[in-house]
């Protein structure tokens, strides 16, 4: 199993800790951002293959940010599969 600690960019949230084994996102948790919103990303992508969640979150944008909090947990995700 893989964790990581992913700080965020442009968002409401200040950090992302994501746990993956093999190809599949086991566990997510946000620290900070709109509580309700981060809890029903994180309990949506658990289960998911690590590129089906690159997919569907990359490029989603919160109020003109540039970026958003599912985007940011693709960017971190990104990462991952590039170490």
């Amino acid at each position: 199993m893989k964790k990581i600690s992913y700080k965020t960019k442009g968002t409401c949230s200040s950090q992302i800790n994501i746990e993956v084994e093999g190809d599949t996102v086991t566990k997510v948790q946000f620290v900070g951002g709109c509580h309700g919103n981060t809890q029903g990303v994180s309990k949506l992508v658990e289960g998911m293959k690590v590129n089906d969640v690159i997919s569907k979150l990359e490029g989603i944008d919160c109020k003109g940010k540039g970026t958003s909090c599912p985007d940011q947990l693709a960017k971190a995700l990104k990462i991952f599969k590039t170490e």
